[in-house]
């Protein structure tokens, strides 16, 4: 019996020993795991090379003669003149107080309503009303619009070197400048002479022309114009 209790005593030390050693360890706080910084996401980087632009004025590029289609009035900004830092192109949009304001009074204004019996036989401008400005060494044309009635310019005449073209050849300069700076323009006569030529530079597909008079291998007068149908 004596051993018997003994056992049992043992047995019942070493249950409370177990269950004192299990209750410690459940009420142990468990210390984080040591974290390593991830590195940040690399970032794409950003382009810096500019982006081409779709709407590039074509206007300081070389135009060759009748490959370029009138439009965005590119082409109508070659085909000016400048009046000090006013530049006057075909196709401006004026009235009498506008000529005004980009060249000053005119010496005279001429008009003249086409119709049928006025015989100058220009049926296809019955009805419009064509007028001429004139000034020292210049002559604007301006033409209604049947639609809305406001006039354009049409047809410019220089015979003034203080009215350059925009590329800056005047009344005066020589035929080997000027077709240096309009290397796109063709001489009529095919080859120049001492005689009296015509240089032609047309880049809206030959409706819209400006034309150098030469005479003695000079630029004698300056014809800016757009035919009309």
């Amino acid at each position: 019996m004596k051993v018997l209790k003994k056992y049992v005593m043992m047995t019942t030390l070493l249950a409370f020993s177990a269950m004192a050693l299990y209750g410690c360890g459940k009420n142990q706080v468990k210390a984080p795991e040591p974290t390593t910084a991830s590195a940040p996401a690399e970032s794409s980087p950003t382009s810096t090379e500019p982006t081409k632009d779709s709407t590039t004025d074509n206007t300081d590029k070389v135009i060759k003669e009748g490959s370029v289609e009138k439009e965005g009035n590119v082409i109508l900004k070659q085909l000016a003149f400048l009046n000090k830092d006013k530049t006057i192109s075909l196709s401006t949009i004026v009235d009498d107080e506008k000529m005004e304001s980009l060249l000053g009074k005119a010496d005279d204004i001429k008009s003249h309503t086409y119709s049928p019996n006025d015989g100058k036989n220009m049926d296809q401008l019955n009805g419009k009303t064509e007028k001429e400005y004139h000034y020292q060494g210049l002559v604007i044309k301006t033409m209604d619009s049947a639609e809305n009635k406001k006039s354009y310019i049409f047809n410019i005449l220089i015979t003034d070197s203080k009215y350059p073209t925009v590329r800056n050849i005047k009344v005066g300069d020589s035929y080997e400048l000027l077709k240096e700076t309009y290397p796109e323009g063709n001489l009529l006569g095919g080859e120049i002479s001492n005689e009296e030529d015509d240089y032609r530079y047309e880049p809206a597909n030959y409706v819209d022309v400006m034309n150098f008079h030469i005479k003695d291998k000079k630029v004698e007068s300056i014809q800016i114009y757009s035919l009309i149908d």
